[in-house]
This record gives structure tokens, C-alpha cells and sequence, in this order.
């Protein structure tokens, strides 16, 4: 049975994409209906846009599935209603055992259908970054010849705690109550950005943790480009610097076209302003105008924005200074917040 806790199988990815869907419809029903069946039967329903983004939430996510699992057993005991549930082609469940087994063949049809889910993989079967990143071409995630180029040039494996399978697509805890992102983010957002990594120019990673985006970014603006990681864990930069002087990318932190810094991420960093490139890897509950200000005329930020509900921006500001804004895909990340915020958890 996959775990519910965290995205490293197309079922887990189901499970929190299903949650979200029945918060969604209860919350809209008003008055709600005596016993919410029709948003009960929404919760077995397959996604059509299943998360892909960081996730730190497993103690909400797990109450949560609990809250609405005991709101289907007392339903169903209660009333007597026994075909509460129902799946795609409205057969009944009796129980909520067999939905359980209904989610086991959701995780075998998912991981060979065309929906965007299957390109989440599971198990440590990926044993070298190369094989990695042609996994995530195969998927169509990787597009450009570039960002192929550069993810084969920085190891995964030198950013991830020790003993963590580098190459599962699935975020991992870094300590702190930070993560580094699932593959299939990096790549997206190294796409997203590709245009604005160009030779020569100057690229920002906010919220850089274990410093790979930082690394791959610096790969692709070269020694006449910066790139600049900031970073308000001073034991994660440390560290992030470590990890980059094994990779590819450590001539580069030794020229100075690639550093890493101390700071809060929501302020930017203006010494090295404008950028062409800013990438969030952490949820802001609005932009922040100080990323903004600090993004070139003709650059493009890319950042996650929203709490429960979270969505990849894409910003770009125009050459007359003025700033489009668009929703690329449905996300989960850690906030972005203050360092004893995130010290905390909260």
C-alpha cells in the first residue's frame, strides 16, 4: 500500500491531489448537503491535476486524510448508506477497505497512462544522475539540449543528506524544515528559466538550501555571468558551499561568478541587481515587491505563491518596466518566511 505522507508514488501523488479536491467541494456546497455524498465520492475520483511541488506538510496532510476517513466510517455506520463512495464508473464501495484497494489500482494505471502524474517514479532502481535525467526526458519534462547538459554536469547526489537516495523524484528533508526539491521541479524550473540563463547573465536562487538549482544556474551563465544563492539557515550555506566545491560548478564558486549568501530571501539581494533569472524555491503568500524591483526589464522570476493552495508563477517584466504574471502548474512548498518561522515550523 503506497504511503500517504509523502509524493514518491503515483498513488501517494493521488492521495493529497484527492484531499484537495473534497476540501474543495465541501467548502463550495452551501448549504452543504445532509451528508456530503457528492463530495465524499470526489475523493476517490482520479486528479486531473495532481501536485508536483515541494512537500513538508505530512502531520497536516496525514490528519487530514484521518478527518476524512472517519467522517466516511460514520457516515456509512450511521446511515446505513453503503454505496456512499463510488469510483470513476460510479460502482459502490462498501467499505472504505476497498477504496483502498481501488487507490492500489490507481497506482498501477497512473504509472502507465499519459497523465502527468506517472512522472513521479519510486523505489531507488535509478542508480547514476545521467540515467535520472534521461528518465525525466523520457516524461518530457527535460526539453532543452541545455538543461539536460547542465543536470548531467551537477550530481544530484552531492546536494542530498547522506544515505537519501539521490535520484527517487521526490522532494527530501535537509533538516532545518527545508527540502530540496523533486527532480522534476529542478528541471522545470531550469525550462521555465532557460531563456534568462543565458551566457553573461545574472541569475538569483532564493531559498537555495543545499545550493543545486545555485550550482546548475552558474553552469549556465557561465564565468561571465553570477550567479548568487541566498540563504537564512547559515548551517545550510555552509554546507551548500561544501557541496559545490565537489561538483562541476567549483571553479566557478572559486572565480566569484558564483556565491552564496546569508540573508533573508524576501529582500532579494540588490548587490548584484538586476537579475535576468529569479527562481523562489520556497511558497510566498504574495510577491514579493522587492524580487520584483530587483528583476531586469526582459527577466523572468519564477516562484510559488499561495498557502493551502499553492500555484508556480511565472513573472516577467517588460522592457517598458511594466509585469505580467502567469499560472504554470499546481505546487507544494515549504513558506517562504522568517528564519525563526522556519525554525519553528510554523
Amino acid at each position: 500500500m503506497p504511503t500517504l505522507l509523502q509524493y514518491s508514488s503515483p498513488a501517494a501523488a493521488a492521495f493529497s491531489s484527492h484531499s484537495l479536491q473534497l476540501i474543495r467541494s465541501i467548502t463550495s456546497i452551501s448549504p452543504p448537503p445532509p451528508c456530503s455524498l457528492a463530495a465524499l465520492s470526489l475523493f476517490c475520483r482520479r486528479p486531473s491535476n495532481p501536485l508536483t511541488g515541494n512537500f513538508l506538510f505530512s502531520r497536516m496532510e496525514g490528519v487530514l486524510h484521518c478527518m476524512f476517513w472517519a467522517y466516511s466510517v460514520v457516515l456509512i455506520t450511521s446511515t446505513g448508506t453503503h454505496s456512499a463512495l463510488c469510483n470513476d464508473e460510479d460502482r459502490p464501495f462498501t467499505c472504505p477497505s476497498l477504496l483502498i484497494s481501488e487507490f492500489q489500482s490507481i497506482a498501477i494505471s497512473e504509472a502507465t497512462s499519459s497523465n502527468p502524474v506517472k512522472r513521479f517514479w519510486s523505489g531507488s532502481g535509478i542508480t547514476r544522475n545521467k540515467a535520472m535525467v534521461e528518465q525525466l526526458q523520457s516524461y518530457g519534462v527535460i526539453r532543452s539540449k541545455r538543461v539536460a547538459e547542465v543536470m548531467e554536469k551537477i550530481d544530484r547526489a552531492l546536494f542530498v543528506p547522506e544515505g537519501t537516495p539521490p535520484y527517487v523524484d521526490s522532494p527530501m528533508p535537509i533538516g532545518y524544515n527545508a527540502t530540496i526539491s523533486a527532480p522534476h521541479m529542478h528541471a522545470t524550473c531550469l525550462q521555465l528559466l532557460e531563456e534568462n540563463l543565458r551566457p553573461g547573465m545574472h541569475a538569483l536562487d532564493i531559498g537555495s538550501g543545499t545550493g543545486y538549482l545555485t550550482a546548475c544556474f552558474a553552469m549556465m551563465v557561465g564565468p561571465q555571468g553570477r550567479a548568487v544563492g541566498v540563504e537564512h539557515i547559515p548551517e545550510l550555506v555552509e554546507s551548500s558551499v561544501e557541496s559545490i566545491r565537489k561538483s562541476a560548478a567549483a571553479p566557478l564558486l572559486k572565480e566569484g561568478a558564483l556565491s552564496v549568501h546569508v540573508g533573508d530571501g524576501r529582500l532579494g539581494w540588490p548587490e548584484f541587481a538586476p537579475y535576468d533569472a529569479i527562481h523562489v524555491g520556497a511558497a510566498a503568500s504574495e510577491i514579493p515587491k522587492a524580487l520584483i524591483d530587483q528583476l531586469k526589464p526582459g527577466g523572468r522570476m519564477v516562484i510559488p505563491v499561495g498557502n493551502i493552495f499553492q500555484d508556480l508563477k511565472v513573472v516577467e517584466k517588460k522592457m517598458d518596466c511594466s509585469v505580467s504574471i502567469r499560472t504554470e502548474t499546481s505546487v507544494r512548498y515549504v513558506p517562504l518566511t522568517s528564519r525563526d518561522a522556519q525554525l519553528r515550523g510554523s
